[in-house]
């Protein structure tokens, strides 16, 4: 919609390698009027990386979740609409233009990046499967990558929400937002970012994925009794 205001908000830690490609990417998009970042107590200079690069920072002094630092910034937004990005995203940040479109012309609520496939062998797609599982659960919507973090959504619809602390944040925002009975869609990407293997790291990553997410939807089914 005409006059609609954008901004990008991320969540980073340890970045300091990659959040300035990333803010530089979305401010070459020409859409966003303000980029927020969230500096969830990082040891490096990300914050001042982030500062010089053009961004706006919150600095956190300590290390809290990116669920919890991304809604510690609601409070400061004042745009109508926002997308999530990762900081590490680098270049391919500038695909972002493809989640603002069909929500800045009025064709969704909600709209969630579908990263291609990874190039290299993940998990066994437990907790991608449990997430799936969860949002159909409650909202009776199947997704594709109900992981997927980066998403650009109406402020309206976040103002008031609970933010999962963990890796559960994507699917409780998703089930909650889609519960009220809103549009969200899965926009095909060319993004990519830091990426887990099949070593005892990516194996831990993705187990605290599946505890987390299991939460989330033990959570809301505790609160339907």
């Amino acid at each position: 919609m005409e006059n609609e205001t954008v901004v990008a908000l991320l969540a980073a830690y340890n970045e300091a390698d990659r959040i300035a490609d990333t803010i530089n990417a979305v401010k070459d998009l020409g859409l966003v009027s303000r980029i927020l970042v969230v500096d969830d107590g990082s040891t490096d200079a990300t914050a001042d990386i982030a500062i010089a690069a053009g961004a706006q920072v919150i600095r956190l002094h300590k290390n809290i979740g990116k669920g919890k630092a991304l809604q510690s910034a609601i409070p400061e937004i004042t745009e109508d609409i926002v997308v999530f990005l990762d900081g590490d995203l680098g270049g391919c940040a500038s695909e972002a233009k493809k989640l603002l479109e069909p929500v800045l012309k009025g064709e969704a609520d909600m709209a969630i990046a579908d990263f291609p496939k990874p190039k290299k062998p993940g998990g066994l797609g437990f907790a991608k499967g449990l997430g799936r599982w969860g949002i159909k659960r409650f909202s009776g919507v199947e997704m594709k990558e109900p992981l997927s973090g980066q998403r650009a959504v109406k402020t309206d619809l976040i103002r008031g929400l609970q933010f999962e602390s963990g890796y559960g944040l994507e699917v409780g925002m998703s089930i909650d937002i889609l519960k009220k009975g809103c549009r969200v869609i899965e926009v095909p990407v060319n993004m990519t970012h830091r990426e887990t293997g099949r070593d005892i790291a990516g194996i831990l990553h993705r187990g605290k994925q599946f505890l987390h997410i299991l939460r989330v939807i033990l959570h809301r089914l505790l609160a339907d009794k």
